[in-house]
Order: structure tokens, then sequence, then C-alpha cells
């Protein structure tokens, strides 16, 4: 116990010593042994790889998991040294989400595939990004985290020793001149030199240490390069997923020419899908219209007619309506008066009305 106390007294002694002796640098009032331009350039550029990793680590955290919550979790389940959780993604979750209101509106409607279809895609997409954040914490990040928690800890704990060795030795040349018997002259000399000995010693040790850093960008390098591959991975397929869900989904290619007097286009259908030209009435004056008395029985011009791809399933109302399965091919038309949100159908020897919003109108 005695032992313990005469420790502190003298660390305590030591302390303030160098408090005053950094104080009197500072003030000019004391000589501080410089390091050489090298060893300074060593430490300028040491340092500034801590600062420049510690803005990327956690900005690249920030990309990975924009949610700071979940961040905040990680890095507790990280310091506890327990696995970190696996988490659902937010597209994965959207993707669930519309799959499960699918299942509820009805899967065989217009509307609930659409959803399913979409929602398959958003899973896919999110599966994707969990995948892309795990490459990237274990190939970048954790290579990041490595350095600062290892590396520059011990880089860090040499330069602080080294900065003690400085003020002992500069402390020792202060007495040096202080010195005005022979024997306490010999005295200071001989401390002096091994202040020296210890102050050469642990510059060596900490310039081999920041002589490394020029190995730690060559890793980080290589990180750097297995990011970047693991990023241009993740948006390839997210690209991919959403080029297979368009043609999936299907467009309504500008398959007629338009009629500058035709009704706008109902909304999320494009104009040159809408604006089929209107077949010449074949009925003469005082003759119902097709909206009054049902479909007449007439045949349109071959200029008026196009092919369409049924994209879903469609059920008729009632009988002057054309049931529809997907993926058939139908011929379409228009005729005078006709809402612009649908179509007369043709398959077979049937006929009827067909909405424009199920069908991909073909070349």
């Amino acid at each position: 116990m005695d032992f313990n106390v005469k420790k502190l007294a003298s660390d305590a002694g030591v302390f303030f010593t160098r408090a005053v002796q950094f104080t009197e640098e500072k003030l000019g009032q004391a000589e501080k042994t410089e390091l050489d331009a090298h060893f300074e350039n060593l430490l300028s550029r040491a340092d500034s790889t801590k600062n420049w990793t510690e803005k990327i680590l956690r900005q690249t955290e920030v990309l990975l998991q924009p949610n700071p919550s979940a961040r905040i979790e990680e890095f507790l389940y990280e310091k506890l040294d327990r696995k970190i959780p696996s988490r659902i993604t937010n597209g994965e979750l959207l993707g669930q989400y519309m799959i499960d209101a699918a299942s509820e509106f009805g899967p065989g409607t217009p509307y609930g595939s659409t959803l399913i279809k979409v929602g398959e895609a958003q899973r896919r997409l999110g599966a994707a990004d969990r995948d892309f954040i795990q490459s990237s914490m274990i190939n970048f990040l954790t290579p990041l985290r490595n350095f600062l928690e290892g590396d520059w800890k011990t880089i860090s704990k040499e330069r602080r020793l080294l900065e003690n060795r400085r003020l002992d030795l500069d402390a020792c040349k202060a007495r040096l001149k202080k010195a005005k018997a022979a024997e306490a002259k010999a005295a200071a000399e001989q401390e002096l030199r091994l202040a020296q000995t210890e102050f050469d010693r642990q510059a060596e040790v900490t310039r081999l240490l920041l002589e490394g850093i020029s190995s730690t960008h060559t890793n980080h390098l290589r990180c750097l390069h297995e990011f970047v591959e693991a990023q241009s991975t993740y948006y390839a397929q997210c690209y991919q997923y959403t080029l297979d869900l368009q043609k999936l989904l299907g467009r309504y290619p500008s398959a007629f020419v338009g009629n500058a007097d035709s009704p706008a286009p109902p909304s999320g259908i494009s104009p040159s899908a809408a604006t089929i030209p209107v077949v010449p009435s074949l009925t003469g004056p005082g003759t119902p219209t097709p909206s009054s008395v049902g479909f007449p029985e007439v045949i349109p011009p071959s200029s008026g007619t196009r092919k369409a791809r049924v994209l879903y399933d469609y059920d008729a109302a009632d009988s002057s309506e054309l049931e529809l399965l997907a993926d058939e091919l139908i011929t379409v038309y228009s005729l005078p008066g006709m809402d612009s949100d649908w179509l007369m159908g043709e398959k077979g020897n049937k006929k009827g009305k067909v909405p424009v919003t199920y069908l991909e109108l073909l070349n």
C-alpha cells in the first residue's frame, strides 16, 4: 500500500513537472527538441489518414444505414461483441406489404396481380440491397475500423511515449545548463546521455510505425476497389430487376396516330395509345348510336384496326363486353362515340368492348 501511495505521488509530481514544462515551452521560456522535417511529415500524414478515415467510415455507415437508431443499435451490438441481428430491408418490407395487399384485394384482379409483380421485384431489390450492405461492411468498413481501433491506437500510444521521452530529454538539458559544480555537471551529463538514448530509440519505433501508413493506404485502396465493385454489382442488379419488371408490366407504344379532336387520354395512358382515329360511321342519319343500343354489326376498314396483346385477365361485366385472358392477341378498333377508355375488341367470332388499360397495342 505504501508503495502504491509513493508511486501515485511520484506520478503526480512528474505530471506537474511536465505541465510546467509544456507551459514554459508555449511561452518560449524553455528549449524544445524539434523533430526533423521528414518525421514531421510522417506525423502530418498519419493525422490526415486518421481524420479522413474516420469521416469516410462515418459517411459510409450513413450511406448503408440511413436510420440513426439502427446505426446506434449496431454499434452497441458490436461493442458488446454480439452478433448483429439480421434486419429486413425497406425494399423487402415494401414488397411484402404489396404482396399482402394483393391477397386482400384479390390476386386475380388487375390491381392485385400488378401488386404481386411489383412486390416481388421490390423484394428482390431489397435482397440485393442487403447483400450490398453486408459486402461493404465486411470488405470496406471493417478494414477501416480495424485501422482506427488497432494500428492507430498503437501509433497514438507510441507517439505519447515519444513525447514523454522528449520532455525528459529537454528536462535533462535544462538541468545540465543549471549545474555549476563539476560533480553536478557530470551527473547531469550522464542523465542526458541516457535520456537521449531513450528518445532516439523511441523515435525510431515511432518512425517505423508512421512509415507503415503507406501499407495502410495500399490496404485501403484494395478495399476501395472492392467497395466500388460491390456497388457496381448492386446497381446493375437493380437496373436489371426494374427493367424486367417494366417488360413484365408492358407499355403502351405509339401504335396509332393521334386525332386533334379526340378526347384527352385517361390518367396513366399515353396519348399515343388512347387517341385512336375514329372510324367513319357506316350508318345513315337518324340511326341510333352504339351507346344507346349496343354495338352494331359493322366491319371497320382495315386501316383502323390494330393488334393488341392482353396484359391481364378481364371478366366481362355484361354481354356488351369481351372477356379477356392474359397474353392472348386480339384485334381492336374504335367506333364513333365510344368512350376513349374503351375499344372494340374481336377474337374469333366474338366481339365486345375492352378496356384500353388492359391492352398493349402492337405495331
